[in-house]
């Protein structure tokens, strides 16, 4: 570009009389003219030099706000569903309905412990499952009775006194 516009301003120029002075014979650099300046971001400023600390963060804000968005908008559900479900499995119990990772599906009938359970997926079939294989739980039965509640207390009713005749 630069010899372009030298070459343009060497034969703009009138034709010089005899008697001048020679012209170069290579044409010395001059400066370029403001309109084809590089301006970087820092508006002016030359092309090498790095942008300053404003013009970074102006540049960083809208990946932040992009960030923020898609955290608001989809990790942050993600994340409390997967918390409601973890805690829903954590949770089965005798008389649950659930269906296992094999695609069995059973009503839980005893919690061996707090990595296994008992599976009733039929009439007298009982199988032991890690609670890890349970994909979801379809229906929760009802809450175990571990202890009957305790018969409420009858008052004694005094017994009708009778009346001695005399």
């Amino acid at each position: 570009m630069k010899l372009i516009t030298d070459a343009m301003a060497q034969t703009e120029q009138p034709a010089a009389p005899a008697q001048t002075a020679p012209a170069p014979a290579a044409p010395t650099p001059s400066p370029a003219p403001a309109t084809q300046t590089s301006v970087g971001a820092a508006g002016g400023a030359d092309a090498n030099q790095p942008p300053s600390i404003p013009d970074m963060m102006a540049q960083l804000v809208p990946i932040f706000v992009v960030m923020g968005i898609v955290y608001i908008l989809v990790i942050r559900p993600r994340a409390r569903r997967e918390k409601t479900e973890q805690e829903s499995l954590r949770n089965v119990r005798r008389g649950d309905v659930i269906v296992t990772t094999g695609g069995l599906v059973g009503k839980v009938t005893k919690a061996i412990d707090d990595n296994e359970i008992e599976l009733e997926i039929a009439a007298n079939t009982r199988i032991r499952l890690l609670r890890t294989a349970i994909t979801s739980v379809r229906a929760k039965g009802e809450p175990v009775k571990d202890t009957p509640a305790p018969a409420p207390a009858k008052t004694a009713k005094p017994a009708p006194e009778t009346k001695a005749k005399p």
